[in-house]
Parts: C-alpha cells; sequence; structure tokens
C-alpha cells in the first residue's frame, strides 16, 4: 500500500477577540487540526495571550499583540523560524498587523504571514489613507519576498472586497472603504504582482463569503462579503492541492463575524 503523501494544511480567522472567542477557536483548531493557522483581531498583548490552551493543543506561538485592537498571530504544529513582527516596509510600526514566519514540515518550507490589514473607515477620516499607505506597504513586502522564489502565503483580512461579485448586495457597500475603488486597486496591485488568491483559483467562484455582519440577520440572509484571503506565491500556488472556507462556525455559538479559511498543499 503506497504511503500518503505529506500536505501541509493552512488556515486563516479573523477570531475578533481571542480571550471572548477561546472556546470557540479551540473547539474548530480540535476539529479542523490544521498544521498552521493565522489569526486576526486577537485583541490582546502578547502578556494576556491564552497560551497554554493553544500549546496543549501542539501548538507553537508567534504572537504580535496590541492591547484591546488589532493583533495578529501565527500558531503551528511545526517549529516557527525567522520570526517578524510587523511590516518591514512600513516605518514606525504603530499597530499591529503582521506577522510572519517560516515552517518547515515533511512537505517542505513554507513561509506563512498573518495579515490584519487596516479598515479606513471613514473615507473622509485620517484612517483611509492610512490603510492605503499600509496596504501599499504590504505590495512592497511582497515584491520584496518573490524573488526568493519559495513558497510563502500572506493569509489574513484584507478590508478589501475586490469585486461585485465578492459582495451578496454590493450596492450597500458603495461609499465604503472596503469597497472603495483605492482599495480594490490595492488588491489588484497585489495579485498583479505574480500572487494567486488561493479560494478564487481553487473554486473558481468569486461568492464565497467570509464575512456576514452581527446585524440584520446577515447570517440568516447569507447576506455576506469576501474579504480574508490567502495570497499565494507562484511556487506556493503550483502546490495548492485545496481551498475553501468553513462556513458552519458562523452558526455556532458566540461566533465571529469571520469564518476560516483553508488552504492545503502538496510538498
Amino acid at each position: 500500500m503506497a504511503e500518503e503523501t505529506p500536505t501541509i494544511r493552512l488556515a486563516t480567522w479573523n477570531v475578533n477577540g481571542i480571550r471572548a472567542r477561546l472556546a470557540t477557536v479551540t473547539a474548530w483548531l480540535k476539529e479542523a487540526a490544521p498544521d498552521v493557522a493565522c489569526l486576526q483581531e486577537i485583541k490582546t498583548e502578547e502578556k494576556n495571550f491564552p497560551r497554554e490552551a493553544f500549546e496543549d493543543l501542539g501548538y507553537n506561538l508567534a504572537i504580535h499583540g496590541q492591547k484591546g485592537f488589532n493583533g495578529v498571530a501565527i500558531l503551528s504544529k511545526h517549529p516557527l523560524e525567522d520570526v517578524t513582527k510587523g511590516l518591514p516596509t512600513w516605518e514606525g510600526e504603530d499597530q499591529a498587523r503582521y506577522v510572519e514566519a517560516v515552517v518547515s514540515t515533511e512537505a517542505g518550507a513554507v513561509r506563512v504571514a498573518s495579515v490584519y490589514a487596516p479598515n479606513g473607515n471613514p473615507v473622509d477620516s485620517e484612517k483611509f489613507p492610512y490603510k492605503l499607505k499600509w496596504l501599499d506597504a504590504l505590495k512592497g513586502h511582497a515584491a520584496a519576498l518573490l524573488p526568493l522564489e519559495e513558497k510563502f502565503a500572506l493569509g489574513g483580512d484584507y478590508n478589501i472586497i475586490p469585486t461585485p461579485a465578492d459582495a451578496k448586495n454590493p450596492e450597500k457597500w458603495e461609499g465604503d472603504a472596503l469597497f472603495s475603488p483605492q482599495a480594490r486597486a490595492a488588491y489588484r496591485r497585489l495579485i498583479n504582482l505574480g500572487l494567486v488568491d488561493a479560494a478564487l483559483a481553487c473554486k473558481g467562484d468569486a461568492g464565497q463569503f467570509t464575512f456576514w455582519d452581527y446585524q440584520g440577520g446577515a447570517w440568516q440572509k447569507n447576506d455576506g462579503i469576501r474579504i480574508d484571503f490567502f495570497l499565494l506565491s507562484p511556487q506556493a500556488a503550483d502546490a495548492m492541492m485545496d481551498a475553501g472556507t468553513d462556513k458552519r462556525v458562523r452558526a455556532w455559538e458566540k461566533p465571529s463575524d469571520h469564518v476560516p479559511l483553508l488552504v492545503e498543499l502538496a510538498p
């Protein structure tokens, strides 16, 4: 009997507060058992992150936290190497929005990042140009990684609705920073570097929503948007076996308003 080829399973999930959502997140990790999980909006400093709950599940941690807001983390069942906290291309990092590490497994090495891009609302405030500047810094870092010709996956909440097909009711998002022409152009610039939107490439359907608001019965009406992505290097995209969301979690008790997105890579 032939041995199964080892793969690496990556997940990304905006958990909307790790301490508020701890039971939900740990229950999902036990069930889905990803090799690597990128978390966003953990909303806590590293010293207050509930490490033991994840270490007990066999995960190593890289945390870039912030009190009450933002915050990103990488959980890995394999050792984390070359950990980078904050975007190297962003001067004066003042918000915890990016953490990156290299994970080595039987399926090979992959560089993984947890990304939490700024929301940018309202568009007539200083938050909108901050969002665009941050996205440009992310593009600069991705451009610097590509010549390394390695597998990398930038997973996270990008706070961008790329096309009208990525929203159930796109007209509702007119005038919102997430659906602004500038944010959508920033997403295209990332893709045009040579990155691959994993779920879109694998399923061929933009309507794979990852976020449903808590209000207005959005979940019950499937009034969602797609704003969470895994953007893959060409080498990682060539190794992709599957990608998609786990929407069941949105119906669980005390859910995040986002759901996990998963990607499976071959050696």
